[in-house]
């Protein structure tokens, strides 16, 4: 990619998110532009494009470069079990008020490649809850859906995932859920019986109804501050009344704009209920 000064690369990453939204409907005004920035220029580099103007043309003219260029605004960090501490409070303070619903659903809202999506799957077959259970696993990454729907994953990703798996007070051995091959596991296809997987831009596109739990977890980062109180508020509003939200590690509903919507129950998990209303 040529250089070019900084004034001038963010008036072409402008254009280009206008343009985006202008020809394909898709809004990415409000992610955080440093963010964008980095992975505008990432994707020019690996496409051999000199500009962000000429990236901006190609993306006009060719789906599959507008394509191309959703993937590297997709956020695809995950890990299965990540965060050992937040399936322990999920099992502790979140499965047993589900259980006491006739039928759950779950709202998986960038759940990219899936590892996240076979981790609640898990604690929901653990807890007895997956045959009256229905998660709706959403990304607005139409490749990172397709990774998550055949649940096929490098061997090194399992085993880290089967020591946060044991650590967040596993009741069996991560093998259980999976079929090993020499360089790669497939998870077990039941886990998946009662997913839906469906491309959503959460920045756009409104909710699927009532949920008892939301998971969101290390996606509010990566947006501005307007654009998570837009993202928050769409949750609320898919929540029962006393259903669940849980965000990431370095997330918090504190002084945003549903802070008084939410009952705190676990801080450190960054868990929340919503307040049941009049």
């Amino acid at each position: 990619m040529t250089p070019t000064s900084p004034d001038v690369l963010q008036i072409e990453v402008t254009l280009l998110l206008e343009a985006l939204h202008l020809r394909y409907g898709y809004d990415f005004r409000d992610y955080a532009r440093e963010t964008v920035t980095r992975r505008v220029e990432q994707c020019c580099a690996d496409l051999g494009i000199d500009s962000v103007s000429e990236l901006t043309g190609r993306v006009l003219r060719e789906s599959a470069t507008f394509y191309r260029l959703v993937g590297y605004f997709s956020v695809n960090v995950t890990a299965l079990f990540r965060d050992p501490g937040f399936y322990a409070a999920l099992r502790a303070c979140v499965l047993p008020v589900l259980r006491t619903w006739p039928h759950v659903k779950v709202w998986d809202a960038g759940c990219a490649t899936g590892e996240e999506l076979y981790s609640l799957a898990i604690v929901l077959a653990e807890q007895g809850l997956q045959d009256r259970s229905r998660i709706y696993a959403t990304d607005i990454s139409a490749s990172a859906l397709d990774t998550a729907q055949t649940g096929i994953y490098p061997m090194e990703i399992v085993q880290r995932g089967g020591r946060n798996y044991l650590a967040s007070g596993a009741q069996h051995s991560l093998s259980d859920y999976f079929r090993a091959g020499s360089d790669a596991a497939v998870m077990d296809s039941r886990l998946r019986k009662n997913v839906i997987f469906a491309r959503h831009n959460l920045a756009m596109d409104r909710s699927f109804g009532e949920m008892q739990l939301v998971v969101c977890r290390n996606v509010l980062i990566y947006f501005n501050r307007e654009l998570q109180d837009q993202v928050l508020t769409l949750f609320w509003e898919s929540l029962d009344n006393g259903g669940f939200l849980c965000l990431g590690n370095n997330e918090t509903l504190s002084f945003t704009a549903v802070a008084d919507r939410f009952d705190v129950v676990d801080e450190h998990a960054r868990i929340y209920k919503k307040r049941v209303s009049g």
